[in-house]
């Protein structure tokens, strides 16, 4: 009778010496033990990546704004006022029809930037605190909201 030989990626044991044969890879425990490990990590640093994220935006409407109140004030050096209420923001870039001496564009954009969220600036001449109110309605969206950014003219820096 003749032997017949097994490959061994089916045999659990090896016949000689009794031991088990190894295997790459790993158990599903293993994985789930590193599953949990990393889901334990995001859990604690998430929330802070968030946090900055939000008050990274809100610095950025900040920037914005001190951004448009240099290019009001180069308005109101040429034309020898701000933009009213109605003509708005968009008086930087496009020359109102009541502007006798207007040199812009007052912006390196195509248009007037929105604010990190996706909204308008809001634009008030005679503001409440000076010339001019810039605001933001922050990431709700309205008025009032918990991360509204405004700035007025005489707002310290």
């Amino acid at each position: 009778m003749q032997a017949q030989f097994f490959p061994k990626r089916h045999v659990t044991f090896s016949r000689r010496s009794g031991r088990r044969a190894t295997r790459a890879g790993f158990t599903l425990v293993e994985m789930l033990v590193v599953l949990a490990i990393i889901g334990s990590i995001v859990g604690l640093v998430g929330p802070r990546v968030l946090n900055y994220l939000s008050e990274s935006k809100v610095k950025t409407a900040q920037i914005q704004m001190e951004n448009l109140s240099s290019a009001l004030d180069l308005f109101y050096l040429d034309a020898g006022r701000y933009p009213a209420t109605e003509e708005g923001l968009a008086a930087l870039v496009l020359r109102p029809s009541n502007a006798s001496a207007w040199n812009g564009p007052y912006l390196k954009t195509n248009g007037v930037p929105k604010d990190p969220w996706g909204h308008d600036y809001l634009y008030r001449a005679p503001g409440q605190n000076g010339p001019y109110d810039i605001g933001s309605l922050g990431p709700e969206g309205r008025e009032g909201g918990a991360a509204t950014v405004t700035r007025s003219k005489n707002a310290q820096r």
